[in-house]
């Protein structure tokens, strides 16, 4: 086989595998690689020496058996036999489920989370977000320090492992979208400067030099990255990507690195004959970057709308630190504002940011589906102090109360993995660096950081203790008892209702109508003929829905957190405490 590797400032390239090394040619065709063929086979170990240097990974290994630092392996992709056909499934009408591997179950490897996957089946979830999947330094992590963006993380269960998870999910009716990160890379075991200029000082980000998409050299690394992706299609047969932090892509360049990947991944869509949508993480409320390429936008298909989840978060809560400030003024005014208008800032003053944000959305030509809601995702939960979930402070009903607005919502639902039962488990911030300076640098750096916010250091969870990772795990022994049982059914029953009523996946947001009393602490939205109401305080109200469209009074209850009888004739609606129902009008 050929193996080839892009070093444009090396002066010689060796091949080394188990037979010795063997010297590289420059490809006289394409400027800065070089190649060399040799006998291989799935499995064999193989790496690049630069300029008689040490031997190191190739950057687009497809399997690294030792991790990050390790010599690559070839991967054979028609090794796996699929057993299971698929179509594919597109985001309209989808309820997503992010899922971290390594917490989903005990174990933390592809095989365990496959057999768990019938019961996202059974709960009416349609696709599987995975969180990234790229081999890191050590066995447990988030992931979002990958630095071998080709390959897949061996504890896992490396290549084969995921496509047995997929396969699997496909077999059940499940399409699986992969997180991928282009944005940065670890700060260990990234080799990738020793080859070329991945990274430029051109732009500073958070993580240092930024990835190269603008400067010098810039036309390989975009390949790189766009390669990437379209293998994770490809290969794997995955349904979708979720592009981390988009907004902290620094790209200056007229034709942007998104538009190239938008139009690559829907060329391959075409070509597979399946939906390969992109959802993009990002937090400059632009509904540009939704917005079809042929009307000026990037093309993405859908992002992530933390507007939304702020705006939940203060009105279930009360929070009102660091960027949940904006949004607590008046919690049920902004989320009745998100629920018709797409995002909250739309040109308005941040608090928070000290300056206006956001554009707004078009809501006559922006189907609904385009934004992904939640009520908890890993950033939201991970990124506190304790790694505390909803559940954690909430009653049931009030957790209820998130399901409904969340699954009867305009938005594309997405769940966090354990909220169907409300798990009491945390997910917290936990790595497994190798490096003991990088370890202590994250211990001390996150204790700093939340010291800063009135946090005792001893308090905060060492990232590097195994137990914090283990007390990440789900407990699936908690479905079973109560309360947890009857969440999981209500659950159910809301994405039945979702699943059931096009009204609830009709994709039309300036239909959404709102009203609500702040003080009271109720909101109500009709959607077509449904009307849905959450009561968010500790005391019963009344509700003057009036009826339907052409009518006065009425309707019947569809789903209800507790027993709630229909509004009489005069339309009023008597809700328990910290509960909501579903209604349709006769």
């Amino acid at each position: 086989m050929q193996f080839e590797v892009w070093a444009p400032e090396a002066e010689s390239a060796v091949l080394r595998t188990a037979d010795g090394p063997r010297p590289m040619v420059r490809d006289p065709l394409r400027e800065g690689w070089w190649t060399a063929d040799a006998e291989a086979a799935d499995g064999d170990r193989y790496g690049f020496a630069l300029d008689d240097g040490p031997v190191l990974p190739d950057p687009r290994s497809r399997r690294q058996p030792d991790g990050p630092d390790g010599e690559s392996a070839v991967v054979d992709q028609t090794a796996y036999a699929w057993r299971n056909a698929w179509a594919g499934r597109g985001l309209p009408g989808a309820v997503l489920y992010e899922l971290h591997i390594g917490t989903f179950t005990d174990a933390g490897t592809f095989d365990a989370a496959a057999g768990r996957l019938g019961h996202l089946a059974e709960l009416g979830i349609t696709h599987v977000s995975l969180m990234p999947v790229c081999p890191f330094p050590g066995t447990h992590g988030w992931g979002y320090e990958g630095v071998s963006l080709w390959a897949v993380h061996e504890p896992y269960g490396g290549p084969a492992g995921l496509k047995h998870f997929v396969d699997t999910a496909h077999g059940l009716g499940l399409a699986v979208v992969l997180d991928v990160v282009h944005n940065h890379l670890g700060p260990s075991g990234n080799h990738l400067p020793a080859f070329g200029p991945y990274f430029t000082d051109t732009h500073q980000t958070p993580w240092g030099s930024a990835v190269n998409l603008d400067a010098a050299g810039s036309d390989e690394v975009r390949a790189y990255l766009l390669g990437s992706a379209l293998a994770w299609l490809r290969d794997y047969r995955l349904d979708g990507l979720r592009l981390d932090a988009v907004h902290a892509l620094a790209d200056s360049r007229a034709l942007t690195f998104l538009e190239e990947l938008s139009t690559a991944v829907d060329a391959l869509a075409a070509e597979l004959g399946r939906p390969l949508p992109l959802i993009a993480e990002s937090d400059l409320c632009d509904p540009r970057t939704t917005t079809p390429r042929e009307e000026g936008g990037l093309g993405l298909h859908a992002q992530w709308n933390d507007d939304f989840h702020h705006c939940l978060h203060t009105a279930l809560t009360g929070e009102s630190r660091g960027y949940y400030a904006d949004f607590a003024v008046a919690p049920l005014a902004a989320l009745a504002k998100t629920l018709t208008g797409g995002f909250f800032h739309d040109g308005t003053y941040s608090g928070f940011r000290g300056r206006t944000h956001g554009r707004p959305v078009d809501v006559a030509r922006t189907p609904a589906h385009r934004f992904v809601g939640y009520a908890q995702t890993h950033d939201q939960i991970g990124n506190r102090a304790l790694g505390d979930r909803l559940a954690a402070g909430l009653s049931p009903g009030l957790q209820a109360c998130a399901a409904a607005l969340v699954l009867t919502g305009p938005f594309t639902p997405m769940l966090f993995m354990g909220e169907e039962w409300g798990a009491r488990t945390p997910w917290q911030f936990f790595t497994d660096h190798t490096d003991p300076a990088l370890a202590r640098a994250v211990r001390e750096g996150r204790r700093r950081e939340f010291a800063a916010h009135g946090w005792a250091e001893e308090d905060i969870p060492d990232p590097q203790d195994p137990r914090t990772r283990d007390r990440s795990r789900l407990d699936w022994s908690e479905p079973a008892r109560e309360p947890h049982a009857r969440l999981q059914a209500w659950y159910r029953e809301l994405i039945a209702l979702r699943r059931a009523m096009p009204d609830l996946s009709d994709p039309d947001l300036a239909s959404v109508r709102t009203a609500y009393d702040e003080e009271a602490r109720w909101l109500a939205f009709r959607r077509g003929d449904l009307r849905i109401a959450v009561n968010l305080s500790g005391e019963p109200v009344v509700l003057a829905l009036g009826g339907g469209r052409h009518r006065t009074g009425g309707g019947r209850v569809l789903a209800a957190w507790d027993p709630v009888g229909a509004p009489a004739g005069d339309g009023l609606l008597h809700l328990p405490p910290e509960s909501c129902v579903v209604l349709a009008d006769d």
